[in-house]
């Protein structure tokens, strides 16, 4: 006669397999890609393109989910509180690591509630300013900033916003004061600037690559310490005297909800690893003015890291404080 602990261990074992099974099988229903902003948005692009390649690879539908608002965060709020399953992830933007310092209220920790994947590009800011100014180079545009303070108005698509950091960053660091307007997005923003009613603005390459190559805007400068790929011809804001530690470079990534399995991590990082080898998509990066930045999820886990610590020394520097 079997032995009644032998029957109960044989159900228990058999109960395990499916358990186990299931695990090894991801994914086995459609992935979500969380994207913190509306439709049409290079973030958005970028995201529709992954998603194409993302479910061939893993033979599973990968589904766009925009939830716009709050300076991405909350779509970042929804991920941050989804089941950590490896089903919800978010297209994290570079952005959120300067979040803490805006909203008093985040219901999530950039850097412990997330689990980073992989991040996916990088790009830098380019500083521009309206075609009628007579400005020649960074040097004189700080030159005559230090003559005549407040002399210039920057716009940017809002309080926080890279563009809006990257000019601060500019001001204290040259030593000038300029006036600041934002607004509600880059394209009020950039309309206002080619109209002339600001003078100059920090933007992303897709925003303002047409408006410069039609000769409505000047290109005056990049803000990373690395001339950019496409206009290998533009100095960096770096090279001018007094501005060599500049550097401001932006960026894209892929987190999931904290404690997601490692095993599922590190599969989702080989996958999109494999996605940007792709020539469609490498072309695809290229038109959106993006550079590929895949990495380990350790190296971006430190990334993160190092770029919330050094915006929040930048915002106890230009007295930037959190909504209360």
């Amino acid at each position: 006669m079997i032995k009644r602990r032998t029957i109960i261990k044989f159900l228990l074992g058999s109960i395990a397999i499916p358990h186990a099974y299931g695990q090894n099988s991801y994914p086995m229903r459609p992935i979500k890609l969380v994207v913190p902003y509306p439709p049409g948005g290079v973030t958005d692009s970028l995201a529709r393109a992954m998603e194409v390649k993302m479910a061939e690879l893993l033979k599973q539908s990968v589904v766009i989910d925009n939830r716009g608002g709050a300076g991405a965060t909350i779509g970042a709020s929804f991920v941050a509180k989804s089941v950590p399953d490896g089903y919800t992830l978010l297209v994290a933007p570079g952005g959120l690591t300067f979040a803490p310092n805006l909203y008093s209220n985040l219901n999530y920790d950039i850097t412990q509630d997330f689990a980073p994947i992989t991040n996916l590009v990088k790009y830098p800011y380019f500083l521009v300013i309206n075609s009628n100014l007579q400005v020649k180079s960074v040097a004189d545009l700080i030159k005559q900033a230090k003559e005549q303070p407040n002399k210039f108005s920057y716009a940017s698509a809002g309080v926080g916003n890279i563009g809006h950091l990257s000019a601060e960053m500019f001001c204290s660091m040259a030593g000038i004061a300029m006036t600041h307007i934002p607004y509600k997005g880059d394209t009020p923003a950039i309309t206002d600037l080619m109209g002339g009613q600001v003078d100059l603005g920090f933007f992303a390459p897709s925003a303002i690559l047409s408006h410069v190559k039609s000769g409505k805007l000047k290109l005056l400068a990049v803000t990373s310490n690395n001339r950019y790929f496409s206009h290998p011809d533009i100095p960096t804001i770096s090279v001018t005297p007094g501005m060599q530690s500049y550097n401001i470079v932006s960026w894209l990534g892929l987190v999931a909800p904290a404690k997601t399995p490692t095993e599922i991590i590190n599969q989702i990082n080989a996958v999109v690893a494999k996605v940007f080898l792709f020539p469609d998509i490498a072309e695809r990066l290229s038109n959106l003015g993006f550079e590929s930045a895949i990495s380990t999820p350790e190296v971006f886990a430190a990334f993160i890291k190092s770029e919330t610590v050094r915006f929040a020394r930048l915002a106890k520097q230009i007295g930037i404080k959190p909504e209360s």
